[in-house]
């Protein structure tokens, strides 16, 4: 007997998704597969955002309706273009509604199977086709996605190139294998219309040079000139104030300002609470004294927990480059900070360099004004170098997560359904960042003291302190002795976002893990952290990332930490660049003296002659201008315009957590109005859902 099914495809609704070319689909059930069928409706059928309704005819009823697969041909003369397919719903003869998610691109003469929306991990398959299906989609991803060394002399670098085979250079042929990709996580819509097309559009994004124009610096790039007076800095830096910046370059000289910093500015990595002097730090009592509250010592103060450390060990003995033919330098400071009955974190002591010697002083407040604030300068400077390391492996190191994702969990499975929204763009703003920032010849290397080498070297060292409990944000927070400062609001607006995060996630997963043996019987999910524990972090037991799952908390918490860390650690990390470094010297990247190797003789001019060339600071500028502003296609936290669930649970689930979140938006908002300096970085409506920039 005929049965009828009602099919409705929907394009997306990006520029340039429709397509003119032919549609075929055929339906694959238990009990037989339909003819292959072109989608016509007489008209312009595939237009950008329309949805459109067919009828596909069969002999006889198919039965449980398991796949649907889709082709594309090219139609006559006119030139092929890509398709985007949003979704495709079929209505069954025995009136069930079947929702296929598609959300990807097609080119010519590809063939794509999809299969309901249903989340359904190996062990529940009760369909041979779908087993069969659910191999070969595992099977073609690992042929794509490649976890290739690049850099075999580092091996960090393994870690950080666990990419598609497109991974060691941005060629033409790169973004052809970019455009066909499977998953089709295309950078921009205009892939749609040519590869040449999209080259050319993607490459302004990390064109650090065109950004120069946007803050009205092109002409500073060409001059290789040092800085002879602060008033031409506030003139050159005029244009491309916003209301922090201004703040900034105001007060950057403020001591509450830079103990302010380093708890809500771009990098608040770097606290920890100060239990016990390091040996190496030659600051006595005595030296303290005079700046501690009246009636107590340092001592008592380190015992209430009001004593904090910045040590920038790390930067220790690193190579330095030339730039302008100039030698740079770089300290590896220990910073001491006090905080005050009124809140106030202050330093109190710096020493430049990690090895207590003769000429090595301790630097304090009560110096002379030029001598204290070169001190601050050379710390404001290391952590400006530790933030460009810390940003990139604390956040663009999901990339280890994303690519075992595509390699191991097929588009079927819960956590891949739950993830695959956190790893958008995560892949080409990778590329891109390590050969337009980070290579050799990329804009951060060139204009860092460090270099290329340096920089490198300092990403190794900072690897190697990279552990799951430093990624985890509470444990973190409690690690550093950070609980109770006041004022701390990446903290506050962080620690909120960490249980929001997670409830969500406990409800997703519970959802499709009633027991522990459900997590140890899933094959698959064993093999994505195992893989991330090998390639990821090397095999490195203790890193404390998991080599396995046994138990349903063990799930929850490490997909709370990838989405925390991909949404709002990428946030607080990258939004403020702009905001704290725009003024540079208070972020400069590079300085042009060594560290000072006595008291006493510093003044403004060896201030200036400091600070980086002309050049050199419009440069990066420029990258902190481009990392911190915001994608042109947002997609906030906990927004998913693509449906990957259709059961009723998980999307009552997902409506709750933006609730939460929309509630979080407007407190921060509300918060932030009696605020000197406002803190936004961690507001869910300006966080982006995954590593997009």
């Amino acid at each position: 007997m005929e049965a009828i099914y009602d099919v409705e495809v929907t394009t997306g609704s990006m520029t340039h998704a429709g397509t003119f070319d032919n549609i075929f689909i055929t339906l694959i059930g238990t009990q037989g597969v339909s003819e292959r069928t072109k989608l016509d409706s007489y008209g312009r059928d595939f237009k950008t955002g329309m949805k459109v309704k067919y009828k596909v005819i069969t002999r006889f009823t198919l039965a449980n309706l398991l796949l649907i697969r889709l082709e594309k041909d090219h139609f006559m003369f006119l030139p092929e273009n890509d398709w985007f397919c949003s979704l495709v719903n079929v209505r069954t003869p025995e009136k069930d509604v079947i929702h296929f998610p598609c959300y990807r691109w097609m080119g010519e003469g590809e063939v794509i199977e999809l299969r309901e929306a249903r989340a359904t991990k190996i062990y529940e398959e009760k369909y041979s086709q779908l087993k069969e299906h659910r191999r070969n989609e595992l099977k073609l991803n690992k042929q794509v996605y490649h976890i290739k060394q690049v850099f075999h002399s580092m091996d960090f670098f393994r870690s950080l190139c666990l990419f598609p085979q497109w991974s060691a250079s941005l060629s033409l042929k790169t973004w052809t294998q970019l455009s066909t990709a499977p998953l089709r996580e295309s950078y921009l819509t205009y892939i749609s219309i040519s590869v040449s097309k999209f080259h050319l559009v993607i490459t302004p994004m990390m064109n650090v040079s065109s950004r120069l124009g946007e803050i009205k610096m092109k002409k500073l790039a060409k001059k290789t000139d040092q800085w002879i007076q602060m008033e031409d800095i506030k003139s050159a830096f005029w244009s491309s104030r916003m209301a922090v910046s201004e703040y900034v370059q105001l007060h950057w000289m403020d001591d509450d300002f830079f103990g302010y910093q380093l708890l809500n500015g771009s990098n608040p990595m770097m606290l920890r609470r100060c239990t016990e002097f390091p040996l190496n730090f030659a600051v006595t009592n005595g030296m303290v004294q005079p700046f501690l509250e009246s009636g107590t010592s340092l001592t008592l103060e380190m015992k209430q927990g009001n004593i904090f450390l910045c040590d920038y060990k790390r930067l220790a003995d690193l190579s330095t480059q030339f730039i302008n033919g100039k030698q740079q330098y770089v300290a590896a400071p220990l910073c001491l900070l006090y905080k005050k009955q009124v809140g106030k974190l202050l330093p109190i002591a710096i020493q430049l360099q990690q090895q207590a010697s003769e000429d090595n002083p301790v630097f304090l407040p009560s110096d002379s004004e030029y001598d204290w604030q070169l001190a601050k300068l050379y710390v404001r400077n290391a952590d400006c170098l530790e933030h460009q390391a810390s940003f990139y492996l604390r956040t663009h190191l999901a990339e280890t997560f994303t690519v075992s994702l595509m390699r191991n969990l097929p588009a079927a499975h819960p956590i891949h359904k739950l993830l695959v929204p956190h790893t958008r763009y995560t892949l080409q703003i990778n590329t891109l960042i390590r050969n337009r920032l980070l290579g050799p010849e990329g804009a951060v290397t060139q204009n860092t003291s460090i270099g290329d080498e340096g920089m490198t070297n300092l990403m190794k060292r900072a690897l190697s302190d990279l552990t799951y409990s430093s990624l985890c944000l509470p444990e973190d927070i409690s690690d550093r002795g950070l609980e109770s400062i006041p004022n701390f609001f990446y903290r506050g607006d962080g620690l909120r976002l960490w249980s929001f995060i997670n409830d969500f996630v406990r409800s997703m997963v519970e959802f499709y893990y009633q027991s522990d043996s459900d997590v140890q019987q899933d094959t698959e999910l064993q093999d994505w952290i195992k893989e991330i524990f090998i390639h990821g972090f090397l095999e490195q037991s203790s890193t404390g990332i998991p080599q396995c799952f046994s138990t349903v908390e063990e799930v929850i918490k490490f997909v709370s930490m990838v989405i925390f860390t991909v949404s709002a650690q990428h946030s607080a990390l990258r939004a403020g660049q702009f905001d704290y470094g725009s003024w540079f010297p208070n972020a400069p990247g590079s300085l042009k003296q060594p560290p000072p190797t006595s008291k006493g003789s510093s003044d403004k001019s060896i201030l200036l002659d400091t600070l980086p060339d002309m050049n050199t600071s419009a440069y990066l500028v420029s990258v902190f201008w481009l990392l911190s502003k915001p994608s042109s296609d947002l997609v906030s936290l906990g927004q998913y315009p693509e449906d990957y669930f259709c059961q009723m649970a998980p999307q009552k689930r997902i409506r709750d957590f933006q609730a939460e979140l929309s509630f979080f938006s407007e407190a921060i908002k509300d918060r932030n109005k009696g605020l000197q300096v406002p803190y936004t970085y961690m507001c869910p409506d300006n966080i982006s859902n995954s590593v997009s920039i």
